[in-house]
């Protein structure tokens, strides 16, 4: 009979870490990500905890991990702690340990409840190779439909939708930098089921307009939190654990 492996220890801290994406580390997939904070918490020596079972692995949830090739200020973590530590050190030897562009913002102790469920919507900003009249005639159109049809390749295999429910807001203006060649999408997206992602929005704009870009657009997450409604901003979401704790 197989010998029983050795429970583990439940938690005694919870800390919820914001961190990015940026420069050429937007490439970085989420496994990769995963891996990377994985060997930076052993070279900064956190005490995190383990879950129990044969396979015991760190105790780390992940939620609303942005694409790969999208940039990103707002990701979060957390992870469950064997020891009580301070956040802000621990904060600034995990930002140590890690690449420049994968850099810890903030590391606050959890107040409790779900942190995925406060992840409602996202504020993205796309940079685009293209005619600023051209891409605000296209936004125009978009928002006036009630339904834009798109279609992915998943996993699972090719998968059609519709993006224009997930839009609370779209505009666009011209770079400042480039008035004339290149525009700025602002756009903030309700999470759901599917997920509906930048290149859906221009995938759209594409269909229904007819939109083309001369370059790879540049996808930055601002903003990733709870949806106020009346206003269609995104909020923070650690803002009730430092209300809390």
């Amino acid at each position: 009979m197989r010998e029983q492996p050795e429970q583990q220890a439940p938690p005694v801290q919870r800390l919820r870490i914001r961190y990015t994406k940026r420069g050429r580390l937007r490439f970085t997939s989420h496994r990769d990500f995963s891996r990377a904070f994985e060997r930076a918490l052993v070279r900064a020596r956190v005490p995190v905890a383990y879950s129990s079972g044969f396979n015991p692995h760190p105790r780390i949830s992940y939620a609303g991990a942005a694409p790969t090739g999208a940039a990103s200020e707002a990701e979060y973590l957390e992870i469950g702690m064997a020891a009580t530590v301070d956040p802000e050190g621990l904060g600034s030897a995990l930002d140590e340990a890690l690449p420049n562009g994968l850099d810890v913002v903030e590391v606050v102790v959890s107040g409790g409840g779900s942190l995925a469920d406060r992840l409602e919507a996202s504020h993205w900003r796309i940079t685009l190779d293209a005619e600023p009249g051209q891409v605000e005639t296209a936004v125009v159109a978009f928002l006036a439909a009630g339904e834009v049809v798109v279609e992915r390749m998943t996993k699972k295999g090719l998968r059609t939708f519709d993006c224009r429910a997930a839009v609370v807001s779209l505009a666009s203006h011209a770079c400042p930098d480039r008035p004339g060649e290149c525009a700025i999408l602002d756009v903030v997206l309700r999470h759901g089921t599917p997920s509906v992602r930048p290149d859906d929005i221009l995938a759209g704009l594409r269909g229904l307009a007819g939109l083309e870009v001369a370059a790879a657009p540049l996808h930055e997450r601002l903003a990733q939190g709870p949806l106020d409604a009346k206003t269609g901003t995104v909020g923070d979401p650690l803002a009730h654990d430092r209300d809390t704790t």
